[in-house]
């Protein structure tokens, strides 16, 4: 008997839920939805700007970006950016930012660096979805900015 009960109340309350329900979703249909945009899914100067405010970054020869010049697949392709720029507490290299220029997706890597860190130095993979511009953006710890680009040829594979 008391299963009964039970599966008439659950019953009654699913009918009361859907009919108070399918109304409200409805009129739901009728408004128009704000188009929400990742902060994955910007250009790179939109992604870059979220990154640098109002500073300007300069091109650096205390860079170094290390990409292939022709990436078989761009699924995988390494990058390695290099800052000679000093580790102590003073003056250091703060973040390090990867951009790829033409992905949907232009911010591939952001990472945060301490003095005790000891060394300006990331590697990481990325996926390219095309040929394109890859872009290192370091900061430091006095506000500045640093920049260096490479481009790089996909020949299979990548996003799409």
């Amino acid at each position: 008997m008391q299963r009964r009960k039970f599966l008439k109340g659950f019953a009654g309350a699913s009918a009361v839920a859907t009919i108070v329900t399918v109304p409200s979703l409805l009129s739901a249909k009728d408004e128009p939805k704000a188009k929400i945009v990742s902060p994955n899914q910007m250009d790179v100067e939109t992604a870059m700007k979220a990154v640098l405010g109002d500073v300007k970054a300069t091109d650096s020869d205390k860079v170094t970006l290390t990409v292939p010049e022709i990436a078989e697949n761009g699924a995988v392709v390494p990058v390695k950016v290099n800052v000679d720029h000093p580790m102590t507490k003073d003056s250091y290299v703060k973040s390090i930012h990867v951009f790829a220029a033409k992905n949907q997706n232009s911010r591939c890597a952001d990472v945060v660096l301490t003095p005790t860190n000891g060394k300006g130095y990331f590697a990481t993979r990325i996926k390219l979805g095309q040929s394109q511009d890859v872009i290192a953006l370091v900061g430091l710890s006095d506000g500045t900015y640093l920049k260096a680009a490479k481009g790089v040829k996909v020949t299979i594979g990548g996003c799409g």
